[in-house]
């Protein structure tokens, strides 16, 4: 049928063309394809792809329960042959039910292995595929300013270096497979509880060399979309924020793909169109009608919808016109035996060994009964319920992996529901593993109950059955510390007189202050994935060495981080966090940036650096000195003049793992862009490569470093 405003002659072409690209086609012919669909298509119907559709509804059906299915998130017009965008999010997996659950992002940051984030984004995309999906939200690399964030464990770390290149890394694998991935959220979004109307204020330099360039990077890369903030940047929404999202990224940074809200509450006024915004999801509860009115009012100019639509077409063309790698996506590649090997990778490279006494590993001659304590062993415990949620076919837990490789009857548990009988346990052991940590309940995204907060009913409308409790869980941390009563449990292992073992489960830094003295070992495995429970146990037992670095500070006290308000009205967001804060202000942080120790130890020879055209090359040679075969992560920092303006002491700016046997030694080489060494003058609103005597520094985290210099 004729729009109406449409003739029927056009219309009836219409019905007859299937504008849709096909895999394989010439995509030089793409551009002809959105120039018909947009002479075509009424205004209600380009302004019904600026919305999803649906969401409401499939979440009632679904007994809300997030990612069911696949959700219409913009895009298509069924008279024309144009499908929609069919969204799934993550990360730690397509959110579906039966789908591989990888480490969170936050552990897999801990990796420094942008090989290991590219596979495991090919898996996804994979699985998104096999599943109906064609538009992932995986890509969260938020920074994140202080370990209280509850969403913490949903990025990659505290660098903006590392989460462009991690970030990169997953977004350039999910598009491998021609499902379109867009990088969250955009922009300076690290708070969760005060999400929805906190006012983020950055100033120029903070703005462009902190809290954007990871997002550039990622862009650069050639992820096709990006999804804004709930909050507010220095006074307007993310969402129709002009200066975010045409300002700089469209006439500073290029960007040509197409921008959507995140779900529910992320625009607020149809200008947010104008302002460039693309696409309001999850339903068009701002744009839809209220959108065309504006329209045709003459309040917004209808080449706002077709620039927008133009946006959209053109990358759905561009990633339907490209051929697949694999010649098929059935259900079996879901969890397959491919995909649970890479997420036993995953957990095994993250683990992040923080202190050892030569306690680990431990020897299965010596430890004939090893005790596990803490409830957090024995559940299945993959990160929060939030959106990110993954429903794999299995987990194992931290017990059920150490009774696998031990046997049954070698592995008794007690919980701190009993610390009396958790001691007389630990005394009954040869050595003890006390596991400890975070639940969805203290961290993560904060779910009041309703999914759709309440978006999807009118006034008067009966409380719809929730899937999750009404009592609000996750949100941002209350406390760095765990719980007393774990607390309490650490100090009973400990009098027992066995050897100790430590593990921390969490999204991000927790304080060990009160309790780390006695404890032979102390390994962060955070929130390690359906393989996380064999992966603890092949470390602990030397199976494997741990190879994990801290992709965050962790401070001796808490006073030490950025001002953290969790229910903030405004908050500044400044240029010093991080280890570039504790280096200004000469803290000494308990385990720094890039921290982590292994079973072995690694040497650093012959660091040389010298300029090439476009970058510094820098060159190392690393040894194995010890007798375990181990993975070492080389980073690599650079420390500006800092005369011209003040700059951070050190900044990373390439990193890299090499495998090395013992006595092995590797060469190692980096490629440091000058782009990357340049510093932003707010005054001239440009970027500045300053020039003088420049050192690099090369090691195994950030306060082990060997250094030379370069006239740049």
């Amino acid at each position: 049928m004729a729009g109406k405003n449409e003739p029927a002659s056009i219309a009836a072409d219409a019905d007859a063309v299937d504008f849709m690209p096909t895999r394989g086609s010439d995509p030089d012919k793409n551009g002809d394809a959105v120039d018909r669909v947009l002479a075509h298509a009424t205004l209600e119907e380009k302004v019904g792809m600026m919305s999803g559709h649906g969401f409401f509804a499939a979440l009632g059906e679904d007994d809300r329960v997030w990612g069911a299915r696949p959700y219409r998130a913009g895009g298509g017009i069924d008279r024309l042959g144009i499908p929609p965008l069919l969204f799934t999010d993550g990360p730690r997996g397509v959110t579906r039910v039966g789908s591989t659950c990888f480490p969170c992002t936050m552990a897999r940051g801990a990796t420094f292995d942008a090989d290991l984030e590219h596979r495991i984004g090919q898996a996804m995309g994979k699985e998104a595929r096999a599943q109906g999906c064609s538009f992932s939200g995986a890509v969260c690399i938020n920074l994140l300013r202080h370990p209280a964030w509850g969403r913490a464990q949903e990025t990659y770390g505290e660098d903006p270096w590392h989460l462009g290149v991690m970030g990169a890394a997953m977004g350039t694998g999910i598009q491998a497979h021609n499902v379109i991935a867009t990088v969250k959220h955009f922009a300076l979004n690290s708070m969760e509880n005060a999400r929805f109307k906190v006012d983020v204020r950055a100033d120029e330099r903070s703005l462009h060399e902190v809290y954007l360039p990871h997002f550039k990077h990622c862009l650069d890369a050639g992820i096709a979309s990006v999804m804004t903030a709930y909050n507010k940047v220095n006074g307007e929404y993310c969402g129709q924020n002009p200066f975010l999202l045409t300002q700089i990224l469209r006439e500073e940074w290029g960007f040509d793909g197409f921008v959507h809200s995140d779900w529910v509450r992320g625009v607020y006024k149809v200008d947010g169109a104008a302002a460039g915004l693309d696409i309001e999801n999850p339903e068009p509860q701002i744009f839809g009608e209220k959108l065309v009115e504006a329209v045709r009012s003459g309040a917004i100019e209808e080449s706002v919808v077709d620039r927008a639509c133009r946006r959209i077409l053109a990358t759905q063309f561009r990633f339907a016109a490209r051929p697949d790698p694999l010649p098929g996506y059935p259900s079996d590649l879901i969890a397959n035996e491919e995909h649970r090997a890479l997420a036993l990778e995953a957990a095994e490279k993250c683990a992040v060994l923080l202190e050892n006494d030569g306690t680990l590993p431990l020897s299965r001659t010596n430890i004939r009964r090893l005790a596990v304590l803490g409830r957090l062993a024995a559940i299945e415990n993959t990160g929060d319920n939030g959106s990110s949620r993954v429903r794999p076919p299995y987990v194992v837990t931290p017990l059920a992996g150490l009774r696998d490789f031990l046997g049954i009857d070698a592995v008794v548990h007690g919980d701190e529901d009993d610390i009396e009988a958790a001691a007389a346990t630990a005394r009954s052991a040869d050595a003890v593993l006390v596991v400890v940590g975070y639940t969805a309940k203290e961290e993560g995204e904060y779910i009041i109950g309703d999914i759709a907060l309440g978006a999807d009913r009118k006034p008067g409308d009966p409380a719809p059955r929730p899937s999750i409790s009404d009592v609000p869980i996750g949100g941002d941390r209350v406390s760095l510390d765990l719980p007393p009563v774990q607390i309490d449990l650490i100090h009973a292992a400990k009098a027992s007189g066995k050897p100790v073992i430590v593990v921390i489960v969490a999204g991000s830094a927790v304080m060990v202050e009160r309790w780390r003295e006695g404890v032979g070992a102390i390994l962060m495995s955070f929130y390690a994935g359906m393989e996380g429970g064999t992966a603890l146990a092949r470390l602990l037992f030397g199976e494997v060495s741990p190879s994990g670095k801290l992709p965050f500070t962790v401070a001796r006290d808490t006073d030490d981080y950025p001002f953290f308000d969790r229910d903030a009205d405004t908050i500044d967001y400044g240029y010093w966090h991080g280890y570039s804060k504790f280096d200004r202000e000469r803290l000494t942080p308990r385990y720094a940036f890039g921290d982590g120790l292994s079973y072995t130890r690694f040497s650093y020879h012959g660091l040389t650096a010298r300029r090439g055209t476009d970058a510094i090359e820098v060159e190392v040679s690393v040894r194995n000195d010890g007798k375990w075969p181990a993975d070492a992560v080389v980073q690599c920092y650079v420390c500006a003049p800092g005369v011209d303006a003040e700059r951070p002491i050190k900044l990373l700016r390439a990193f890299d793992r090499v495998h090395l046997r013992p006595s092995q030694s590797a060469q190692v080489q980096f490629s440091v862009p000058l782009d990357s060494l340049r510093w932003r003058d707010d005054i001239a609103h440009r970027w500045r490569l300053e020039r003088g005597t420049y050192r690099f520094g090369v090691g195994g985290s950030s306060n082990e470093l060997v250094y030379t210099s370069l006239e740049v």
